[in-house]
């Protein structure tokens, strides 16, 4: 399926003291930027569905530590951002949601380096809020007139899904596969269907719109988050500096605040 990112540019009003622009100027400064001055101008940051309300956060941080400096996200399944990747479309960092849809862009020789997995995430079943079908292990989604959605299998979030039910030996047919964690989630919201596997950070984000019901087979099924600087990126000073700021001690707060794990 091709998908295409939807743009998003952070509104809200920027965060951070004194401390922290020290804190993240240091970052930037080990990141290659000789100096804060050097780091300016719009970084694009291509980044799958899940990280948009950390990434959002971080990039409300990076811009107050570096005035006059822009980050603009491009959030969707990350089979969809690499393939704009490797068809030519200009950005400079990329953050998958798992090791194979990176691939894709190493493979395709757009990254300017290793990717470093910078977070992991687990999968958790969202259910409407009260639970009425009373779902409560990964079987119950095969039950006979549960209306289930899942992401589509190349999309990490999906693939993570079907690993799980291969585990546990279930067969699952949804009522839609969908294109990203977020629509996936979303149609619980929605109540256009009775539950859906998404993260656990996608459940915390939509606390109180939608219920989480934890499973075991998840354990073995969960995705690390590499992130890279692209090959062709044109900022690569700042967006050196906010790769740095992702995986510096801040960053990491942010993310596991958002219900990442550590590497």
């Amino acid at each position: 399926m091709t998908t295409r990112p939807t743009h998003r540019r952070t509104l809200q009003p920027a965060v951070g003291g004194t401390a922290l622009l020290l804190a993240l100027s240091a970052c930037s400064s080990s990141a290659g930027a000789s100096s804060a001055g050097e780091v300016k101008g719009t970084v694009t940051v291509f980044a799958a569905a899940s990280l948009k309300e950390s990434f959002t956060e971080l990039g409300e941080e990076f811009e107050a530590a570096h005035p006059g400096t822009k980050v603009t996200f491009s959030f969707g399944g990350s089979d969809a951002l690499a393939a704009s990747i490797t068809s030519g479309a200009p950005a400079d960092v990329f953050a998958a949601a798992s090791p194979k849809t990176m691939q894709i862009v190493t493979d395709a020789k757009s990254a300017a380096g290793e990717p470093a997995t910078f977070v992991r995430n687990q999968l958790e079943i969202a259910v409407v809020p009260g639970n009425p079908e009373d779902v409560a292990t990964l079987k119950d989604l095969t039950k006979s007139g549960l209306k289930v959605a899942l992401c589509a299998k190349e999309v990490p979030c999906g693939a993570a899904a079907q690993k799980a039910l291969d585990g546990a030996g279930l067969r699952l047919t949804p009522v839609s596969y969908e294109q990203d964690v977020k629509s996936a989630l979303a149609k619980v919201q929605l109540k256009e269907v009775d539950a859906s596997v998404v993260y656990k950070t996608d459940v915390q984000a939509a606390a109180g719109k939608v219920e989480g019901v934890e499973f075991p087979e998840s354990a073995g099924a969960v995705n690390d988050y590499p992130i890279v600087l692209l090959k062709d990126a044109p900022n690569a000073s700042a967006a050196e500096a906010f790769i740095a700021l992702v995986r510096s001690g801040q960053g990491r707060k942010v993310l596991t605040e958002a219900g990442f794990l550590t590497p």
